[in-house]
């Protein structure tokens, strides 16, 4: 088994079939090492440049669904080849990288890959990419459809006043919307945080 076919092999755990002869071609061509990671509360992915001799590295959080994680990763890869381009002479999300993601990630906007609701969403999406998919309600609301955790809900789905469990393990109660955030405040430590209408929460029964 050669390179390419470790590859594919692997790639096939995390993204969509029809994708990964794509992807599994263009690690090659770009010559970037990938990383699965833990999750991350502050991010779904990273890309590092190369320092001395070391590789491009991306990073993508395990716990993707696996479109969650192909968006993720094509990202990443725009990245990368916005480096290749300008090396460090434009801002990281600017307008270069911002066409290298929509070219990137016009190879996969096909009922192949995503179910047509995401599609629907994506393409509004992608019209004017973000620096994180996170920062799209839309999209973190569809992508919620394809998430394997059970038992969690949206947090704007939890109603004024009661207690949901973040990151499994700390406990909340939710609070007043501020702007584009929920105002919720910790039971142990009594402290507010501002949360994202739509993070996934556990409800507390």
């Amino acid at each position: 088994m050669n390179q390419l076919e470790r590859n594919q092999n692997i790639l096939k755990k995390y993204i969509p079939e029809k994708a990964v002869v794509t992807i599994a071609q263009w690690v090659y061509e770009y010559d970037f090492k990938l990383k699965i990671k833990k999750s991350r509360s502050t991010k779904l992915g990273d890309y590092r440049s190369p320092y001395g001799e070391s590789n491009h590295i991306i990073t993508v959080n395990h716990d993707l669904n696996k479109y969650e994680f192909l968006i993720t990763l094509v990202h990443e890869i725009a990245h990368l080849a916005t480096f290749n381009k300008h090396k460090n002479r434009v801002k990281p999300h600017g307008e270069e990288w911002k066409e290298e993601y929509k070219k990137l990630m016009d190879k996969f906007l096909h009922e192949e890959i995503f179910p047509t609701d995401v599609i629907h969403v994506l393409k509004n999406y992608m019209s004017n990419p973000a620096a994180s998919s996170c920062s799209d309600i839309n999209l973190l609301r569809i992508m919620k459809n394809y998430n394997d955790d059970a038992g969690t809900v949206l947090l704007e789905n939890i109603q004024f006043g009661e207690k949901f469990i973040y990151n499994n393990s700390r406990t909340f109660i939710k609070g007043e919307r501020v702007r584009k955030r929920i105002k919720c405040k910790e039971i142990e430590t009594d402290r507010m945080y501002l949360f994202n209408p739509v993070t996934e929460v556990h409800p507390v029964i």
